[in-house]
């Protein structure tokens, strides 16, 4: 891997987010979505007009999915939930887990229609999360001792999947039936990035089968070959850069949230831009989310 490409991009959003995550793109409208976990926002941005809106919610929503223009597939501390797009109106849809204690963190469409969502301790306890699937309302147990899970996207074909408990740093790697999005094997360990500074955190994988991930405390965005091998690294204004999403009519732009979360008045004076919001200022070869089927 080379010297990191310095940050060329822009500010999307100036508002300072305590965790800021889950960031997503629906085409239709030409609307980006992310969430503030701990603050419990849903902020909307329409790249072309600027207009920005922040919606309160009554629970900590970490991933937003696009079913169809009428409605969403949100997932929170409390379960999942569909959200009317015009009213906000929310509806209960699925129960991921009875404990109290954890809540919803990173997640991903797959592309047979069905979603990847992780759940972690509230202060990240030990092993306390899982990985779980949903599809068509059905909830599916993958992998559970997670501390807290991320990293969770697919191949263009669907027939990889892709996460990371980044209190260990292993991405990880198993194939996948492309028609569901269960695994058909034993998860292996794709890039082992136990030894290098900064906690793995959200990533989506480009058409190419490029993996670009959020580097937590390092301020980046790494991109990985299907291989493994980490090639290069884009600088992001703020130490805890935390999720990106592909953005704009060609999906060939990269948003890229970050977070305050736990820094102390010292750090975040040092770190101006922690929590805001970013498009990056590359170049990518994106591909759009897709819906979640009811």
């Amino acid at each position: 891997m080379g010297e990191t490409v310095p940050f060329s991009g822009r500010i999307l959003c100036d508002l300072t987010l305590e965790l800021g995550e889950g960031p997503t793109f629906d085409p239709a409208t030409g609307t980006a979505w992310w969430f503030n976990i701990k603050g419990r926002e849903l902020h909307e941005l329409h790249l072309e007009s600027g207009r920005k809106s922040v919606h309160a919610l009554p629970f900590m929503g970490s991933v937003l999915a696009v079913i169809d223009p009428e409605r969403q597939l949100i997932a929170s501390d409390r379960g999942l939930f569909l959200r009317n797009t015009e009213t906000g109106e929310l509806t209960a849809y699925a129960v991921l887990e009875s404990n109290p204690g954890n809540r919803s963190n990173d997640g991903r469409v797959h592309p047979s229609g069905s979603l990847w969502i992780g759940t972690m301790g509230r202060s990240a306890e030990k092993d306390a999360g899982a990985i779980y699937h949903v599809a068509k309302g059905a909830v599916t147990r993958l992998y559970g001792n997670i501390s807290i899970p991320n990293g969770i996207c697919f191949s263009p074909d669907g027939a990889i999947g892709y996460f990371v408990d980044s209190s260990i740093n292993h991405i990880m790697r198993v194939d996948l039936d492309a028609e569901t999005g269960l695994p058909t094997g034993d998860a292996t360990v794709f890039s082992d990035q136990s030894g290098n500074p900064g906690d793995v955190d959200g990533a989506v994988c480009d058409a190419d089968g490029l993996i670009w991930n959020a580097r937590w405390g390092q301020g980046a965005v790494d991109v990985y070959r299907p291989d493994g091998t980490r090639v290069s690294r884009y600088a992001v204004p703020a130490t805890q850069s935390s999720c990106p999403a592909f953005i704009g009519g060609k999906a060939d732009r990269l948003l890229v949230t970050s977070a305050w979360q736990d820094m102390d008045t010292e750090a975040r004076k040092a770190d101006p831009n922690a929590g805001k919001t970013f498009e990056l200022g590359v170049a990518v070869k994106g591909r759009f989310e897709p819906a979640y089927k009811l």
